[in-house]
């Protein structure tokens, strides 16, 4: 069983810390949260007294953090995780970032003689808790390999994306991919509702024709076709209008670096920054729906 430290213990970090614990790991844990640290703790785990903290006398830290600035905050400087850190230690950030501060905090490590992997996620807060997650991991094929066996009891599908930084890339892209088709399937089933089509009859033939997608398929944002999706819930998140409004500006920023066209993932940015500016912040990102349905 490996001791591992765990950064970053809120609505996705917590249940992934609890996963290690369930399967008999030691975790050091830290979070800005107290109530956050307190679940882990009184499901085994130690409460780390700082991030820094929780990176000492480890082998494996893992860290959940919402944003770019808070990764190279952690991990970075004379205080920072990886000056703390044993020799040898893995370092494993599950973080949504930018392609560059993945690759920077990466460098970094690897001048310590240190291995890191950058293994966002999929699969929201229910496949946190599950277990069922999918990494998609960047950097060395030999950190993958000393990673794989720890991202196995978070996840069911773990996928070597190749270099460092290259983890983030899949994430922002695959995210782009959601954002747009989650807007198109809102914007077919408010036409059809203009037209008088009944959604379960649209979700019957799309679901099985060329209109085909996950965005229907597993998350239609209509009540009734997918008993699971959110729409049956008040779009109580799984997924936040304001993560995919961040995850599409990683896009955004992303491909501006490179000049690379990205035509509707520009759009679809745009479009979530009005639902986000609302209501739509704290709601699930299918929710967007109904802000199209009352433009």
């Amino acid at each position: 069983m490996a001791k591992i430290g765990f950064i970053g213990v809120g609505n996705m970090g917590g249940p992934m810390a609890l996963n290690l614990l369930k399967a008999g790991h030691n975790v050091k844990v830290f979070d800005l949260s107290e109530a956050a640290v307190k679940i882990c703790v009184d499901a085994g785990g130690e409460a780390a007294k700082s991030a820094s903290d929780a990176a000492k006398g480890v082998n494996i830290v893992v860290s959940m953090l919402p944003k770019g600035d808070h990764v190279r905050g952690v991990y970075l400087g004379d205080e920072g995780a990886i000056a703390a850190a044993d020799e040898g230690t893995l370092f494993i950030d599950c973080s949504t970032i930018d392609v560059d501060t993945a690759r920077e905090v990466a460098a970094a490590a690897a001048s310590k003689g240190m291995m890191m992997v950058d293994a966002p996620v999929s699969g929201g807060v229910g496949g946190a808790a599950a277990g069922t997650l999918t990494f998609m991991v960047g950097g060395p094929a030999g950190a993958f390999e000393a990673a794989k066996p720890i991202l196995e009891v978070m996840g069911q599908n773990i996928v070597h994306t190749g270099g460092s930084g290259n983890g983030q890339a899949a994430k922002i892209c695959n995210n782009m991919i959601l954002g747009i088709s989650m807007i198109a399937v809102s914007e077919a089933f408010v036409l059809g509702e203009k037209l008088g089509l009944d959604h379960q009859t649209l979700f019957d033939i799309a679901s099985t024709a060329s209109g085909q997608c996950w965005s229907l398929t597993t998350y239609c944002p209509v009540p009734g076709p997918v008993p699971t999706s959110p729409a049956n819930n008040d779009y109580k998140p799984g997924f936040t209008g304001q993560n995919m409004l961040k995850d599409l500006n990683l896009a955004q920023e992303a491909a501006n670096s490179i000049n690379a066209d990205t035509a509707l993932g520009k759009a679809a940015k745009e479009l979530y920054e009005k639902y986000a500016s609302g209501d739509g912040a704290q709601m699930d990102f299918s929710g967007i729906i109904n802000m199209i349905r009352n433009s």
